[in-house]
């Protein structure tokens, strides 16, 4: 008998490249179950659909890939959750990796590799690059040998902050209005509500000074 074939569900604001990647995916043993352009209707499809796979893109509008990828997680146990996206970025790869991400994938991969990395999962293989699972081996490895840092005392570290999140904490701390900030990133000031506010909750701080207080330190601390 024929194994059923394997469901995807793709995660991504852009509709084209979600286009794309289905059709990169056309294959007999491959299914594209279902599709989301946004997190809130990510969190609404995915625990209905419980996809083998879903493929995310770091960069959504409102909350990032990495905050999702946090909250789908422990929702979708049996579910190979798999970053997709243009980010190189060192950070991204072992927060993806410490949030519970089954693989890492860069959006110039042809459609064979991609099919190839998506029928890999199956069979229990990493769906990542060669030198980017030696990255996180090498991470992992430092850790090890110094400690991790503890988080500080009432929260989490800023380890656990998205990129962009550090990025708008960083520009908070150096003073910076939410519009100004906005400018900078070039995001909305909305969006940068968005981002402190999930920034005050992952830190449990109860204000913005707090937070940049506690950026400092750690920034302090890391030169040291």
């Amino acid at each position: 008998m024929m194994a059923q074939p394997m469901t995807v569900m793709l995660v991504d604001d852009h509709a084209l490249v979600r286009s794309a990647v289905r059709q990169a995916l056309d294959a007999p043993d491959i299914s594209v179950v279902g599709e989301a352009a946004t997190a809130a209707e990510a969190l609404d499809l995915a625990p209905r659909l419980r996809p083998d796979v879903l493929l995310l893109d770091i960069n959504l509008p409102g909350t990032d890939g990495l905050s999702l990828l946090r909250e789908l997680a422990p929702r979708l146990p049996e579910t190979r959750i798999v970053m997709l996206t243009v980010s190189e970025d060192r950070r991204d790869l072992m927060q993806a990796v410490r949030g519970g991400a089954a693989g890492y994938l860069t959006k110039d991969l042809g459609p064979a590799a991609l099919q190839r990395a998506v029928r890999g999962i199956r069979s229990g293989d990493l769906a990542m690059s060669r030198s980017m699972a030696a990255e996180v081996v090498r991470e992992l490895a430092r850790n090890t040998w110094r400690g991790s840092p503890a988080p500080a005392a009432g929260g989490e570290d800023v380890g656990s902050l998205s990129q962009r999140e550090l990025d708008v904490l960083r520009l908070l701390a150096e003073g910076m209005t939410d519009r100004e900030i906005a400018e900078r990133l070039g995001i909305s000031p909305r969006t940068v509500e968005t981002h402190v506010g999930s920034i005050l909750h992952k830190l449990s701080v109860r204000n913005r000074a707090e937070a940049a207080s506690r950026y400092r330190a750690g920034a302090s601390g890391s030169e040291g």
